[in-house]
């Protein structure tokens, strides 16, 4: 039986890129997206809502998340969930849900104030090189993580 493993997200990066580099050399980079909702309560009340999602980019995509990305810009973003596990030393076990990005397009108009890079302008996203990765790295390969550490 077929079964789907898709996500697809529109929200603001809630803090900078942060790269590093597995123990066999592939560059990972994480990220985190907020992502709001809003509805009508039965009553009339507006409601609101949001959510926060942990973001893993690898190798080329990675380093265009890195390279371009900031707290606060507006990205669409596609991938796929990925779940990990850790056993504690306390024998409990710790599980960590994230999305492994895909595809990521910038959605925010170029600021000319805005040096999103550190060689100056920033590119629009159809500027970028194509970077979609159709990725099987080993999400337990990722080092420093902080919370698996403890």
């Amino acid at each position: 039986m077929r079964s789907v493993n898709k996500v697809i997200l529109i929200g603001n990066l809630t803090r900078d890129p942060e790269m590093r580099e597995t123990a066999s050399g592939q560059k990972i980079v994480t990220f985190g997206l907020a992502t709001n909702r809003e509805w009508m309560t039965k009553d009339g009340r507006k409601q609101q809502s949001a959510e926060f999602h942990e973001l893993v980019a690898w190798a080329k995509l990675g380093e265009i998340c890195k390279n371009y990305l900031r707290k606060g810009k507006l990205v669409y973003i596609e991938g796929y969930l990925k779940t990990r596990a850790k056993d504690l030393p306390d024998g409990t076990k710790k599980f960590r849900t994230e999305i492994v990005v895909q595809d990521m397009i910038m959605l925010d108009k170029k600021d000319k104030n805005d040096e999103m890079s550190e060689g100056g302008d920033a590119m629009m996203s159809d500027e970028l090189p194509d970077a979609t990765t159709q990725s099987n790295h080993d999400l337990d390969d990722i080092p420093g993580d902080d919370l698996f550490e403890g």
